[in-house]
């Protein structure tokens, strides 16, 4: 008898390999290896547990005989075809709950920055400025914030968020029967009425590329502070951009960017983010909402329970 093997493709926390052996699965450990190699080094392996290093497509999976999941060791499916593997009946999960409770905290974290300037202030400081007026910020108590997508993220923010006596309005599109307390579940154009505050939680997929554009911006009825912690595909740069210099937008928080790889922007990308980063109502993260040492960590162990689901399950197989 053989235990099922998977292949580990991205570089992971080495709390994984214990938990994998523990529960009787074979690993090969590459994170080295080139995109173009795994197709064909996915033969005989019944699991592949991939990261960020590429998009797995019908032809990544084309030579796997044995495959029966695909596994994200991160929160978002968008770099994986999903129908691809639906096809083959290979089972496909992610690990966001692994890193709900960092993303909460960081989207506080980047809104308390915002509304009182923190950031702003740090740097006026080193400069030796100091200016006490121009920095007066504004409370989250006593605000309306709306949140948009109310999956294990858009969850995570309502709970901190709910001991600074705000309202919390909450839509989701494709799930509102998962919104409850501390959250009011109501439709698009009723948080587009009464929210001071919007954060975005909703994954990339084509139904949400630009989202966030100027039709969405417009629809608010009171000046806010915008925030996005989810992908930066969801919204529209230059409608963000264009409500910000005319004041729709208070501020805006921006933990991911339309293109993160900074040395390759284009004109235009490099047009805005040339703005976005001069901007004193602007506070940029490099896509670090999930990314502490407690959610490396956290995020094995919601793989290694699923795929031991599937071991219970009978979807996997010793030989």
């Amino acid at each position: 008898m053989t235990n099922p093997r998977i292949l580990i493709i991205d570089e992971v926390h080495a709390s994984l390999f214990p938990m994998l052996e523990g529960i009787g699965i074979a690993y090969e450990y590459r994170p080295d290896i080139k995109p173009i190699e795994v197709c064909e080094a996915l033969v005989g392996f019944e699991g592949l547990i991939v990261r960020s290093k590429m998009r797995i497509t019908a032809d990544t999976i084309k030579l796997a005989d044995k495959l029966r999941f695909v596994g994200r060791a991160g929160a978002g499916l968008d770099n994986i075809d999903a129908g691809a593997l639906q096809e083959r009946g290979i089972a496909l999960f992610g690990a966001n709950e692994g890193n709900r409770q960092a993303v909460g905290e960081h989207a506080l974290g980047m809104l308390l920055s915002l509304m009182r300037n923190i950031a702003r202030g740090d740097r006026q400081v080193r400069d030796k400025v100091w200016l006490r007026e121009e920095n007066r910020g504004e409370e989250i108590s006593g605000k309306t914030v709306g949140i948009i997508g109310y999956g294990n993220m858009g969850q995570s923010f309502a709970r901190v968020l709910s001991g600074f006596g705000c309202r919390i309005l909450a839509y989701d599109r494709f799930a509102p029967e998962k919104i409850t307390a501390p959250a009011e579940p109501v439709s698009l154009e009723q948080l587009q009425a009464e929210a001071d505050i919007v954060s975005l939680h909703i994954p990339y997929i084509p139904e949400n590329r630009a989202f966030a554009d100027d039709a969405f911006f417009q629809g608010f009825r009171k000046q806010i502070w915008f925030m996005n912690t989810s992908r930066g595909e969801v919204v529209d740069q230059s409608a963000l951009i264009q409500h910000l210099q005319t004041g729709k937008l208070k501020g805006a928080a921006l933990d991911v960017l339309g293109n993160e790889k900074l040395s390759s922007l284009t004109e235009e990308q490099s047009r805005h983010f040339d703005y976005l980063k001069s901007a004193g109502n602007v506070v940029l993260t490099p896509h670090i909402a999930g990314w502490t040492h407690e959610s490396y960590v956290k995020i094995n162990e919601v793989l290694v329970e699923k795929i031991q689901a599937l071991q219970e399950a009978g979807r996997l197989s010793s030989e």
